[in-house]
């Protein structure tokens, strides 16, 4: 009898490997054979999700009007309680009928957006290194990617420049991370100001990711894109709870900005999901509302993890210059090897878990990331453990 042959789409063909699930099986591997790992490869805080969010969610859940389809737009006390946090932190003001937008993660809204707006052919702009939904939403919806490389000499800002003229003809989408991950890089209001320029000269959508913003250090806020005058014309925000409240598994953040961009991403996930467990949503808001001390608090956690690896690697003779935001530290690798090998390296002799920098792209090559998701007194123990080889 004739074997079924499953053929995979040449979309899926077209995707790379998602390098944090080959991290994940490296690490579950290491931790069965009884090798005590440091962990700081994927970006995943180990604090708990506040106590205050948690018993929002248990009473939430509580209510039976809870338990049915959530509405696809969000529910209106979390879009008012996200418009409320904007004007608070950035001073910008959002309309919560049109211009948010309650998603499962950022990631996913991310990830969906191209769907809306890239034909076959069409171009996005996508930073290099970058996180991965960048280029797989865009492969999903049979777009062209057009590397925008970050380079140390640039500060890992995007080069508009650079772009060649020919590709900004069929672009449709660029991609803006800052703070940036992996780089930890940030950006100031006037790259904001060339971006809106350069967006409506060229007529190109700026998708802003915006999830780290709210982990930043020695007195530096990060800006919205909105905080420019024409920004909401041109853009659209994708902001998290992930982070912002150590709340990756919860699955819950928004897009905000251009309300045709809102309701076109909307209509695309109206056909795939039905909208965010309404209990969760109450928790959320209780989420925006005790942010500020919260993320005061992570900072401060995240600055002192972040001064102990840093000082650590530099007294081994490393080069690494303390990131003014997000919680990653991304270095040149110490000697010539690619990134891949330098990983396994660290996992092989010192058992300590860091992403090489070329999983977010071939102008990663050359770095490492390590995240700030374990406690100082393990950033310390790994430190001894690369002094040792």
């Amino acid at each position: 009898m004739k074997k079924n042959t499953f053929v995979l789409s040449k979309r899926l063909q077209a995707l790379p490997p998602y390098l944090f699930l080959e991290l994940d099986k490296a690490k579950r591997k290491a931790r069965s054979e009884g090798r005590d790992i440091i962990d700081l490869g994927i970006g995943d805080p180990d604090e708990p999700t506040p106590d205050y969010i948690i018993r929002a969610l248990y009473k939430a859940a509580l209510e039976p009007v809870n338990h049915r389809y959530a509405l696809d737009q969000g529910m209106l006390i979390f879009r008012q309680a996200i418009s409320k946090w904007y004007k608070s932190r950035f001073n910008v003001t959002l309309e919560s009928d049109t211009e948010i937008l309650p998603l499962i993660g950022s990631k996913e809204g991310i990830a969906h957006f191209p769907l809306a707006f890239i034909n076959p052919g069409d171009y996005s702009l996508v930073p290099d290194p970058s996180y991965p939904p960048y280029k797989g939403g865009t492969i999903f919806a049979e777009g062209k990617i057009h590397l925008m490389p970050l380079l140390e000499q640039n500060d890992f800002l995007i080069d508009l420049k650079a772009i060649p003229a020919g590709v900004l003809k069929k672009a449709k989408v660029i991609y803006i991370n800052y703070p940036n991950n992996p780089t930890g890089a940030v950006c100031d209001i006037n790259f904001y100001k060339e971006l809106v320029k350069f967006a409506r000269k060229n007529k190109i959508i700026v998708v802003c990711d915006l999830a780290y913003s709210e982990m930043s250090y020695d007195g530096f806020k990060p800006p919205s894109f909105f905080e420019v005058e024409g920004a909401k014309e041109v853009g659209i925000e994708f902001h998290s709870l992930s982070k912002t409240c150590n709340m990756t598994g919860w699955r819950i953040g928004w897009a905000c900005g251009n309300k045709n961009l809102v309701a076109a991403l909307a209509k695309v996930k109206s056909n795939i999901d039905s909208g965010i467990f309404s209990a969760l949503q109450v928790a959320a808001v209780a989420a925006l509302e005790g942010s500020a001390v919260q993320t005061k608090r992570m900072s401060q956690v995240y600055q002192e993890r972040r001064d102990c690896l840093v000082d650590g690697l530099n007294s081994l003779g490393w080069k690494v210059k303390k990131p003014k935001a997000t919680f990653y530290i991304w270095s040149k690798l110490p000697k010539k090897i690619s990134s891949i090998d330098f990983s396994r390296e660290l996992l092989a002799k010192a058992d300590i878990v860091a992403t090489p920098g070329v999983g977010f792209g071939k102008y990663g090559e050359g770095y490492i990331r390590f995240a700030l998701t374990v406690p100082k007194e393990r950033i310390k123990e790994a430190i001894k453990r690369l002094k040792k080889i």
